[in-house]
């Protein structure tokens, strides 16, 4: 997945895209019409400080490397992190993370990744 970086591309995501949530995460979904998928990472200073902030970041890049061939492509995908996330683990934001992609129906044929 290549990154969302520009503000506007976000705020396209945040408003026209549809969003689904956990008590870890918060998914953003917006069909971009390219033939990729773009991920954007949102995580606030009430999660921590930078270390943790970018320990997050790395977290959700790595969910996303290991299982980006069970994605459809097209899509923007922002993730935000809840204040819950700060005290999860790999194996439950992966969790969180997937359950959210099925939801909304980022996963081929709806299959379990």
């Amino acid at each position: 997945m290549e990154s969302l970086k520009k503000t506007e591309d976000f705020r396209n995501v945040y408003t026209k895209g549809r969003s689904f949530a956990d008590r870890n995460l918060v998914v953003y979904v917006w069909k971009n019409g390219l033939t990729k998928n773009r991920l954007g990472i949102s995580c606030s200073k009430k999660i921590g400080n930078s270390v943790v902030r970018h320990h997050f970041a790395r977290l959700i890049r790595e969910i996303t490397r290991l299982h980006e061939e069970a994605f459809h492509s097209g899509w923007d995908v922002v993730v935000v992190a809840r204040f819950n996330s700060k005290q999860a683990d790999y194996h439950q934001l992966e969790a969180s993370f997937i359950k959210l992609a099925e939801k909304a129906h980022l996963t081929k044929n709806n299959e379990r990744v």
